[in-house]
């Protein structure tokens, strides 16, 4: 019987030299206490960067005409999320790679009506109000043309909106039942009413704050704290904790890509790099069986530096 020929970027050669006794039950609890202790002095100096949760009624007290701007633009359908796509309704064909839509692929899965799940369903959870019954009437009895044109009347006199006096104060005409909703809805949001209502849409015991992120999303207020924090994209944002603690470094490979072209100017740049880094995972778990590429290693002796001590030892024997 031949004797198989040794194939040295397979193959591991026997190993005929000298060993060396390595307690790893004990390196392992050192270890375990040096890092453990190091936790915990970290923790009691520097504490946590956590901040504290931003809600509806946060926002609309702090930003009452951003509020109610953007109330006004989930009700004329020109909010982010209106326009989304994909999973929260058909307002666009969402990112694509290449050819292929990926997200009308998965379609619609959290269905979202900003019009009705932002601001008419809300508003009809609250206790009776003759103006409010009044205008939700009219609205529930108005043709489409009727209500499209009550939302352009007051979106066009929006514009110089104000927050007086503990209301918002908007110059408009004929908008029916629109400064009512954008009124209430505002004076919901800033007793804290409307973030219990966004969420138990979904049934009264639940942890779905789909609903109230999506509409704080559509605002400026939140994305206003993430710009200060350094937490917005085109500022390695991915990257940091609030204020200045560090965050998850290990992801600098990934943000990368979004500080360049095309990536940080293209409507796609999610799913582009998403594509990107999978083909870069792939390229790394195919290394081993790439001949001559996975011999570079052995071929450039990187190993004799790694393992220095050991080679120093053999020489002087």
């Amino acid at each position: 019987m031949t004797k198989k020929a040794f194939r040295p970027d397979v193959d591991a050669p026997e190993w005929k030299g000298g060993y060396s006794p390595y307690d790893i039950i004990k390196e392992g609890t050192i270890a375990l206490v040096v890092v453990a202790l190091l936790t915990l002095l970290l923790a009691i100096v520097f504490g946590s960067p956590d901040e504290h949760a931003i809600t509806i009624k946060t926002w609309s007290n702090a930003a009452p005409v951003d509020f109610a701007t953007t109330a006004l633009s989930e009700l004329n359908g020109t909010s982010t999320t209106a326009q989304y796509g994909a999973p929260y309704n058909h307002g666009s064909t969402g990112p694509q790679l290449g050819p292929f839509t990926l997200a009308k692929w998965a379609g619609v899965r959290i269905s979202v009506n900003t019009v009705n799940d932002f601001v008419i369903d809300p508003l009809k959870s609250q206790p009776s109000q003759p103006a409010l019954s009044t205008a939700l009437t009219q609205w529930s009895q108005a043709s489409s043309s009727e209500r499209a044109g009550w939302v352009a009347d007051y979106t066009k006199a929006a514009g110089k909106m104000t927050f007086a006096n503990g209301q918002v104060m908007v110059n408009s005409t004929n908008a029916g039942p629109v400064p009512v909703f954008i009124e209430d809805l505002t004076q919901m949001a800033r007793s804290g009413a409307l973030d219990q209502a966004l969420i138990t849409q979904a049934g009264f015991y639940t942890t779905n704050y789909t609903m109230p992120l999506l509409f704080l999303a559509d605002g400026t207020y939140l994305s206003g704290l993430a710009d200060h924090q350094h937490l917005t994209g085109d500022q390695w944002g991915m990257m940091n904790e609030t204020g200045s603690y560090p965050g998850q470094a290990w992801l600098w490979l990934y943000t990368f890509w979004y500080q360049i072209p095309p990536f940080n100017t293209s409507a796609n740049a999610d799913v582009l790099v998403f594509a990107i880094m999978g083909l870069l995972s792939i390229g790394l778990l195919v290394t081993p069986f790439i001949p001559g590429l996975r011999s570079i290693p052995r071929k450039t002796r990187v190993y004799r530096l790694i393992w220095r001590e050991h080679y120093q030892n053999q020489e002087k024997t």
